[in-house]
């Protein structure tokens, strides 16, 4: 599915697999980010990468936990970088471009080379 088709967020967006150009995976869909206003169209502005997009969906108390365990990194993937959504969402730049995937570099280094990663 292209980018400019309609698209339901939370069932083919929210939670997605992201690779890049590369074809590496980088994280997941953690939240949206849209523009416009009520009663107009609504477009997709960029996808929210990482825990600091949760900030917004949960208690405050909750959040500082997560801060505490994963940090609060927050990457903004602007929409015209995405090529396509389907099973994953693809881009057009590499992670490191776009400041992705760095969650991923960690635990490739404690993981074996085996699967996805």
């Amino acid at each position: 599915m292209k980018i400019d088709a309609p698209i339901k967020l939370v069932g083919q967006l929210l939670d997605l697999p992201i690779i890049d150009k590369d074809e590496r995976w980088c994280g997941i869909v953690d939240d949206i980010e849209l523009s416009g206003r009520a009663g107009r169209e609504l477009r997709l502005a960029a996808l929210l990468v990482g825990p600091g997009a949760y900030e917004g969906r949960m208690p405050a108390w909750l959040f500082r936990i997560v801060r505490l365990v994963a940090g609060d990194r927050l990457v903004r993937v602007p929409a015209a970088e995405i090529i396509e959504v389907g099973a994953v969402v693809k881009l057009r730049s590499t992670a490191r471009e776009l400041k992705l995937g760095k969650a991923e570099d960690r635990a490739r280094r404690w993981i074996p080379r085996v699967g996805a990663m």
